[in-house]
């Protein structure tokens, strides 16, 4: 039926809902504004977002948050010109105006009659995120008992934690999607997150510690397995670590990656580099290099947005396309691009689901989901054997890439010396150098145990930031070179 969207994660979202205050008459006639004889396409996309954070340091709340916010983008396609406008307010008058603002800028034409258009819903085929209880609905009491009980582990873990910040963001979101071309979609999308800091301190030395997690799941999952106390004790580890980490030497080096976090180089080294919108104009280090050898034969890298409950996934893209598994390389070979509708139609290519935006008030682009490398053959200690001198990397923080030629520049928040083959030493201050399709080139191991990251990753691209999902099994990369503070 037109009014009931599917898939939801709680239950069929209707126009009629109260939160949208959307009808039929309301979604034809906006879209009928945007339409015209040179548009080729038009969508409007609505949301309701409520927003919830509360944030704890040195045991006193911070920071507590509760905001709701709604509105409606506009989108009108012309070759390959975009109009976009929107409205925080969803009224007929507001709609039908954004339309009109968002045609006016791709193309000047007489508006066209869209009456009976919407014929059908989309059914994404999938349903990741169904919850019995959404993360905004726990109490704040339960939430801030939480962070609580999280500081006092965090503080009993080594008496050089002298700091502790905890905190925990979550969200309801409601989309409803229709386009020109007659069908109708939408999607309830849950999320929550729980982030730790330690900071340690001896002798004058300050260092710092953090860990976290979360995804479209309930505020509970945070407490089984007791995965609260494990991001507080990880969190303390790491911040007593680089107490007596030491300085990291430079030059080139086999570098050895761990699983998990690690895929953040992947992301943006590779991945930026493979989403549609650069390869179209011609500024990525990957243009036109579609079935040509990109990587090691042992390397293959996909971008899934159809995993359960992970951070990064999505029954259907903000464009209304439903997710997918898409592989990018395979053996070293690159076999596609992220793609959105615009992108995908100029370059003669399918959609891939992989249209995402901030907000309603933000264009949807080509964005990652979750992209991770497959696991290999090698055993992971073996790997670490395999390697007489160089340097283990755990954990990374900042880190930033030139999509025209691929050169990055990231920093390890948690590495160690590999000295005959074993761990030693842990260091700070390490930097890994590289170039993005080079590095794949360079890498001659990988392990068997992909791990994906626990769930905290957001992305940035043109001002606009999303949720996604990272993931490496355990790699050497040879000849990397690694920037430190001693030779």
């Amino acid at each position: 039926m037109f009014d009931e969207l599917m898939p939801s994660s709680q239950q069929p979202i209707t126009f009629f809902d109260e939160r949208f205050g959307l009808d039929r008459a309301m979604l034809e006639r906006a879209i009928g504004r945007a339409l015209g004889g040179a548009i080729d396409y038009a969508d409007l996309y609505a949301e309701y977002r409520v927003n919830e954070s509360i944030s704890l340091e040195e045991g006193i709340v911070k920071q507590a948050s509760h905001a709701v916010s709604q509105g409606a983008g506009l989108r009108a396609l012309s070759g390959d010109k975009t109009g976009f406008a929107y409205t925080d307010e969803i009224s007929l008058d507001r709609l039908t105006l954004a339309a009109r603002q968002a045609r006016a800028i791709a193309q000047r034409q007489e508006e066209t009659d869209a009456t009976g258009l919407l014929r059908k819903g989309r059914d994404g085929g999938h349903d990741l995120y169904a919850l019995r209880q959404l993360p905004t609905e726990a109490t704040l009491e339960g939430k801030l008992e939480l962070l609580n009980t999280i500081d006092r582990i965090a503080r009993a873990y080594d008496p050089r934690i002298t700091s502790v910040i905890t905190s925990i963001a979550s969200e309801d979101r409601l989309v409803v999607v229709a386009s020109s071309d007659g069908w109708v979609a939408g999607d309830r999308r849950p999320l929550v997150r729980l982030n730790v800091t330690c900071i340690a301190e001896e002798g004058g030395r300050r260092e710092i510690g953090s860990y976290g997690g979360g995804g479209r799941l309930e505020f509970g999952w945070l407490l089984e397995e007791e995965r609260f106390a494990r991001y507080a004790r990880e969190a303390a580890r790491q911040a007593i670590l680089n107490l007596s980490a030491k300085e990291a030497p430079a030059g080139t080096m086999t570098v050895v990656l761990g699983p998990g976090w690690p895929g953040i180089l992947l992301h943006e080294a590779i991945g930026h580099g493979l989403e549609a919108d650069f390869n179209r104009k011609g500024v990525s280090a990957f243009t036109g290099k579609i079935g040509q050898r990109v990587a090691s034969e042992l390397c293959t890298i996909v971008d899934d947005g159809t995993i359960p409950n992970r951070r990064g996934s999505l029954n259907i893209d903000d464009e209304g396309t439903p997710t997918s598994r898409t592989v990018l390389i395979e053996q070293g070979i690159l076999k596609g691009y992220l793609q959105d509708r615009l992108n995908a139609k100029l370059m003669g290519m399918a959609p891939t689901g992989n249209g995402r935006r901030q907000s309603f008030a933000h264009p949807p682009m080509p964005r990652m989901t979750n992209t991770f490398m497959l696991a290999g053959e090698s055993d992971p200690d073996e790997i670490i054997r395999s390697v007489k001198s160089g340097l283990y990397a755990v954990s990374f923080g900042g880190g930033q890439v030139d999509i025209t030629n691929g050169k990055f520049v990231f920093s390890a928040s948690e590495a160690y010396l590999i000295e005959d083959g074993k761990v030693t030493a842990p260091v700070k201050g390490a930097t890994l150098i590289g170039n993005g399709p080079d590095v794949l080139t360079r890498v001659s191991m990988v392990g068997s145990d992909l791990k994906l990251d626990e769930g905290v990753g957001v992305c940035g691209k043109d001002g606009q930031s999303v949720p996604v999902g990272v993931g490496l099994p355990t790699i050497r990369v040879d000849g990397l070179t690694v920037g430190g503070t001693s030779v």
